[in-house]
């Protein structure tokens, strides 16, 4: 019996939305993977706010690790979206105030994707533009 997995040939995709606050109280493992399972299955994740840095090396890191062992998997597209800049120091206080109660800066979008499905993510400041395989 092989030791690898097999993901099956999904000829469509979806796109889920995540929010924050359901992965906020888990573990950075837990947090990890779960988003996993969710991309695994061919999914493209558009989180809410953004993951620690740590958090997304070792996303990258152990999906580039599972890109040998488990067939047909090549990785995940990541990118990430910050929301509009808060001008003066009181709306950048109330802004990284909020952020530090939600552990998290929920001003970003982040958009995780199997490059099986997402061929390249392009971003600039204001937008994200996906380009798909076919």
């Amino acid at each position: 019996m092989s030791s690898k997995k097999t993901l099956g040939k999904i000829k469509g995709f979806s796109i889920q939305f995540l929010p924050y606050s359901e992965i906020k109280d888990l573990s950075s493992n837990e947090r990890l993977k779960k988003i996993l399972g969710i991309v695994l299955g061919n999914v493209i994740l558009v989180l809410q706010g953004r993951l620690k840095d740590e958090e997304e090396g070792r996303l990258i890191g152990d999906t580039m690790a599972m890109i040998d062992h488990i067939k047909g998997f090549k990785g995940i597209e990541l990118a990430v979206i910050n929301g509009g800049e808060s001008s003066g120091f009181f709306g950048r206080f109330k802004t990284n105030f909020a952020n530090m109660i939600a552990g998290g800066d929920l001003g970003a979008i982040t958009v995780i994707g199997p490059a099986t499905v997402v061929k390249e993510i392009k971003r600039n400041p204001k937008k994200i533009e996906l380009l798909l395989n076919k």
